[in-house]
């Protein structure tokens, strides 16, 4: 008799499903039903659930065995591994922890996790990550985040909130009713609205886009790609030159103060420092007015396109919004801070369907008509160090203990990090210049790593514990964006020898005498009770009643009301600005921060300017890189989460990321359609085969992240992964955000032989002679 199906709720970030096992295999994973739009990642989980490149069993790198913490860190990525035992494994972290917290203090240990590994809550490992090593006294720890960590830290200064970019902004049943302009800076490419950390119930997005062209909206994307038009909606398109935003914003209020159609009442009532910028924007303080004339020199858009883009916006119902990226580029800072005093000078923040958004697109949930009561959470615990760095500056830090850098106003001081521990991550994906990144990697006397794949990052560890995956345990599950929790069953054993983050951890803390401050004396299930009850008591301070636990995991799921009222960004400051003041220190918009100015960062001047970047296309470092790099989010897979699965590999061609490049770009290199090239900076070379693209802004090349990182040497990768070729350097000072966008290449033919990739195999595991 055949074995019998199964079937068990649960939740991953791109959405959430039923999965279906049989004889202890997972064989399929039906979207949940209510998913209006489901990915397509889904069908990568169950070969990768079963993969080859699954870790099997503890291992540790064969020259940390002989050397340990001696050990030539340069030979991860190249060295052999040895399977252990989970005691000896075990014994070998802890008696690091120990040395490294005995000779050289807790923020000698850096607990890099970064957060992406599962949908559920309580599994969540950077969470678990930083509550273990909290608990045992600390690590240096990471300030902010690479998807938008510009934004997180100007925003305060000038709104007194980050929320809007977190997707709290003015949502879609609004935007559908009273929008009839929308202008998408950095457009809505619908690929990134499969994505919510902490997972979805539905993908409403399409369909919010089809209700809002059926609406009659006008859609204006304004990017160097066609492809961030999304599809199905008759949007006009305006190529831009990449990282010039900022420009053609300023721009466009030069033009309405020239035109006496800026909205002065507003300007004076909800704002302050609008006089400084106007000063900045007449050519007054440097000599230079910011005409659309001397925007179109930059952006390469029209003067009149941008006159009557700011006639248009001023005399309908206008929401801006900025796509993430935008502010992921060195002076990232500036278009955020520029698309709020358009909407500013335009006068309609705090009105239904107007003023400025961030995210729309850039994930699922942004605009989402949403309750505003809590999530289920766990908290990481007090860090007793106080030990931080900005996120993205981690080989900064690696590379150059003791070095002072500045920081939203303050100063540090790099630590001397002696100890990764990394858990739910791959920085051999997300931080730039990967070939920097992996010298400062060797550093470390020892990595320990969870991980559930034979990852980049796991390759490049000294003691590397299988972890499960999200269906080896139980778990609860849910976005503050999402109208849905999840309840999420184990539906499979741990594959192989693997455990969950939290028993790993549990039984490191009880070596070292901690384990009831990290587990709070609760199991698993005890655990998913308390996160579940301690999320309904908000609920329930909110009006809204949630069923009791056992009811929820029976169901499998709660849905939340969809609010009554559509919400509609700062429209409790637009209607009485005295009474509900916004939380900055003069309680209004700051388009002139005094705070800011007392900083005296030249790289991020008191008002929203324009700042050239250090590589653009109007840069001297032009002529010998002519290309602009963009590096988007994929369409396959979350960030390198399933490279190596169906959606993911489907996507490739040729066993390598495809690069879209404009057909004269092509021509010129005499490079045809799938063709194997090489593109290549003073950084890094990778390879990647080439898609010719018409709907491409000539000097624009896009290879998007995720392939897992395959290279030998510092020459060349292999297998398309665009961080070899990005530059390593803050946003600005004020917030030291990832500057990921802003790098020029050189794209040639290549002509070799072409080198097999290996990443997505699993490395050599060797024998280990004891006695020897």
């Amino acid at each position: 008799m055949p074995e019998q199906i199964r079937r068990f709720p649960s939740l991953s970030h791109w959405g959430a499903f039923t999965a279906v096992t049989q004889g202890g295999r997972l064989i399929d994973c039906e979207p949940f039903a209510r998913d209006s739009a489901p990915s397509d990642i889904l069908r990568s989980m169950p070969a990768m659930v079963h993969s080859p490149l699954r870790i099997d069993r503890p291992a540790i790198r064969k020259g940390w065995l002989r050397h340990r913490h001696q050990s030539d860190g340069s030979e991860r990525g190249r060295d052999e591994y040895v399977e252990v035992s989970w005691d000896e494994a075990l014994a070998a972290v802890d008696s690091e922890l120990q040395r490294v917290r005995a000779e050289h203090g807790n923020e000698a240990i850096f607990g890099g996790s970064y957060g992406w590994s599962s949908a559920g809550r309580l599994h969540h490992a950077r969470t678990q990550t930083h509550r273990f090593l909290n608990a045992g006294g600390g690590c240096t720890n990471q300030a902010g985040n690479y998807s938008w960590g510009a934004a997180q830290f100007l925003l305060p200064h000038v709104i007194g909130t980050y929320a809007p970019v977190t997707g709290r902004v003015t949502d879609w049943n609004s935007v559908t009713s009273h929008t009839r302009l929308l202008i998408a800076f950095g457009g809505m490419p619908l690929r990134n609205t499969q994505i919510t950390s902490g997972g979805a119930g539905d993908h409403p997005v399409p369909g919010q886009l089809e209700r809002a062209a059926a609406a009659g909206i006008e859609f204006v994307v304004v990017s160097p790609t066609k492809a961030d038009v999304p599809p199905g909606v008759r949007a006009r398109w305006i190529p831009i030159r990449p990282n010039t935003d900022a420009a053609l914003m300023l721009a466009m209020i030069h033009a309405l103060i020239t035109d006496g159609i800026h909205d002065q009442e507003f300007l004076q009532i909800h704002c302050v420092g609008f006089p400084a910028l106007r000063d900045y924007l007449e050519g007054k303080t440097d000599g230079i007015p910011k005409t659309p004339e001397w925007a179109q020199a930059i952006c390469d858009v029209p003067a009149e396109t941008i006159r009557a883009l700011a006639r248009q916006a001023r005399n309908t119902r206008t929401l801006l919004t900025c796509a993430w990226s935008l502010q992921r580029a060195h002076r990232g800072e500036q278009p955020y801070w520029a698309s709020i005093a358009l909407a500013a000078a335009l006068g309609q923040i705090g009105l239904p369907g107007g003023g400025f958004a961030f995210g729309h697109a850039s994930m699922n949930g942004a605009g989402n008509p949403r309750m505003e009561i809590a999530g289920p959470a766990v908290e990481s615990g007090r860090n007793p160090t106080g030990s931080v760095i900005p996120v993205a500056r981690v080989t900064d830090m690696l590379l150059h203990p003791g070095q002072q850098y500045e920081f939203n106003g303050r100063e540090g001081i790099y630590p001397d990090i002696k100890m990764v521990y990394w858990a739910g991550g791959n920085p051999f994906h997300h931080q730039q210049d990967l070939n920097r990144f992996s010298r400062a990697w060797s550093r470390p006397q020892t990595i320990v790593a969870h991980e559930i794949w034979w990852t980049p990052m796991a390759r490049r560890s000294d003691i590397v514990l299988p972890a499960t995956t999200t269906l080896e345990r139980n778990d609860i599950g849910g976005s503050t964006r999402d109208r849905y929790v999840f309840a999420m069953h184990q539906a499979l054993a741990p594959v192989g020898s693997s455990r969950n983050d939290f028993d790993i951890y549990r039984e490191l803390a009880a070596r070292g005498g901690y384990e009831h401050r990290f587990t709070a004396g609760r199991t698993e299930m005890e655990w998913l009770r308390h996160i579940f009850e301690s999320m309904a008591s908000n609920w329930r301070d909110n009006g809204y009643v949630a069923p009791e636990f056992d009811a929820f995991w029976s169901q499998g799921f709660v849905e939340i009301p969809e609010p009554e009222k559509p919400f509609v960004l700062f429209e409790d400051f637009r209607l009485d600005p005295a009474g509900k003041p916004l939380r900055t220190p003069s309680g209004r918009i700051e388009l002139y921060s005094e705070k800011i100015a007392g900083f005296g960062y030249a790289d991020c001047p008191p008002h929203p300017a324009w700042l050239a970047p250090d590589e653009w296309l109007g840069s001297p470092k032009a002529a010998q890189w002519p290309l602009h790099l963009l590096t988007p989010q994929p369409a396959g897979k979350l960030h390198s989460q399933m490279d190596g699965g169906a959606a993911s590999v489907d996507l490739k061609i040729n066993g390598r990321e495809a690069l879209r490049i404009s057909p004269s770009d092509a021509k010129a290199r005499r490079i045809g359609q799938h063709d194997l090239v090489k593109i290549y900076n003073d950084r890094g070379a990778c390879l990647a085969t080439a898609v010719i693209d018409t709907g491409l802004k000539p000097g624009v090349v896009v290879l998007p992240t995720g392939a897992w990182f395959d290279a030998a040497d510092e020459k060349l990768e292999i297998h398309g992964n665009p961080n070899v070729l990005t530059i390593d350097v803050g946003t600005s000072r004020l917030a030291q955000g990832s500057s990921a966008q802003s790098a020029l290449v050189e794209v040639v033919l290549w002509e070799d032989a072409a080198p097999p990739v290996q990443a997505l195999k699993p490395p050599k595991i060797g024998k280990w002679n004891r006695a020897a």
